[in-house]
C-alpha cells in the first residue's frame, strides 16, 4: 500500500476501509462504518459507564499481545506470532480477536496501546495502528506505561508497602527500569502504586547500585530483563522474587479502563511514546558533530 507521498498512517486507514478485503473483515467494521457516515461515532462520558470495553496492543517486544477487556475482566488475551513482524500482523490481530467476540470496531469504547518503552519501531508501529483505529472509530485512547503494566501484574500478589522493579531489556547489555510502592488501592487500579524511581535505562549492576545508595531494596522484580539479568539481581537483592514477563495487553486493557474512569484518555492525536532511550539516529548525529 506504499506509493508517492503517502505516509504509513494513509497506508493504515486504507487497510481499515470495509472495502478492502485482503487486510481486514468488512463485517467486522461495517458497524464502524455506519456510524461514522450517521456522524454517531463520538468519545462516550466514559467516568459515568459501568460498561466498557477495551482493545489493548502491547508492540513493546517482538512478540507483543493483543486482548480484549470488558470492565474488570480480560476476556481474552493472546500473544502475537513474532516470527511475523508488527507491520505485517496489524491491524489484523486486533480485528480479528474482536471479530471472534461478535464485536465491531465501533463496540469498542476505548482503545489503548502500550507507549513504550521498547523497539522503536514497535512502538512508532502499534501507536500509529491505534491512532488510526480511534480515528476511524472516533474513540479515545489510552496509552500505558508498559514497565506500569508490569508492575501492576506483579502487585496482584504484592502486599501493601512492597516494593516492586521493573526490568524490561533494553538490548546493548543495558535494561529499562522503574521502581514502585505497592499502596492499599485495588489491583490496578491507577493509585496502587507510587512510583518511587522513574523510567530509565543502563547497565543492570550500575541500576542497583545506584538503587542501593537512595532508594528501598525491591522484594518483586519482574520483566524479561529481570529474568535476564537474574545473577546481578540475586547478588543485590538475595530474598526477591524474580518473575518472568507476563503478556502484557490484558494489563493494559485493565489500565485503560480505570484511565477512562478518571476522565485521562486522549484523542488519538494525544498519544505520547516513551522512548526512555534517545533514537540511534540522534546518537550517531551526536557522536559525528
Amino acid at each position: 500500500m506504499s506509493g508517492p507521498g503517502r505516509t504509513p498512517f494513509d497506508s493504515l486507514v486504507l487497510s481499515l476501509s470495509p472495502f478492502d478485503g485482503a487486510q481486514g473483515d468488512p463485517e467486522a467494521l461495517e458497524g464502524s462504518k455506519g456510524e461514522l457516515a450517521q456522524g454517531k461515532a463520538r468519545v462516550r462520558p466514559y467516568e459515568q459507564m459501568c460498561d466498557m470495553r477495551v482493545l489493548a496492543l502491547d508492540t513493546t517486544t517482538r512478540a507483543g499481545s493483543v486482548a480484549l477487556v470488558h470492565d474488570d475482566r480480560i476476556v481474552e488475551e493472546r500473544r502475537g506470532d513474532e516470527t511475523h513482524t508488527h507491520a505485517e500482523r496489524l491491524p489484523r490481530e486486533l480485528i480479528a480477536l474482536a471479530g471472534a467476540h461478535a464485536l465491531a470496531l465501533a463496540d469498542v469504547d476505548v482503545f489503548a496501546v502500550a507507549s513504550g518503552p521498547g523497539s522503536f519501531t514497535g512502538l512508532r508501529i502499534g501507536i500509529a495502528t491505534v491512532q488510526g483505529l480511534a480515528l476511524v472509530t472516533r474513540r479515545a485512547v489510552a496509552a500505558v506505561p508498559a514497565l506500569d503494566a508490569l508492575a501492576h501484574v506483579a502487585s496482584v500478589s504484592a502486599s501493601e508497602g512492597s516494593v516492586i522493579a521493573a526490568w524490561m531489556d533494553a538490548r546493548r547489555h543495558e535494561v529499562f527500569t522503574a521502581l514502585y510502592r505497592v499502596s492499599s488501592a485495588p489491583v490496578f487500579d491507577v493509585a496502587r502504586l507510587t512510583t518511587l524511581d522513574p523510567p530509565s535505562v543502563g547497565d543492570a549492576a550500575a541500576t542497583l547500585a545506584r538503587w542501593r545508595e537512595s532508594l528501598p531494596e525491591p522484594s518483586v522484580f519482574i520483566g524479561d530483563g529481570a529474568t535476564m539479568y537474574a545473577d546481578a539481581i540475586t547478588r543485590h537483592s538475595p530474598a526477591a522474587a524474580i518473575l518472568r514477563a507476563p503478556i502484557l495487553a490484558g494489563a493494559i486493557g485493565r489500565l485503560a479502563i480505570a484511565q477512562a474512569r478518571m476522565g485521562t484518555t486522549v484523542d488519538a492525536g494525544g498519544i505520547r511514546p516513551l522512548y526512555v532511550r534517545r533514537p540511534d539516529v540522534e546518537l550517531t548525529r551526536d557522536r559525528r558533530e
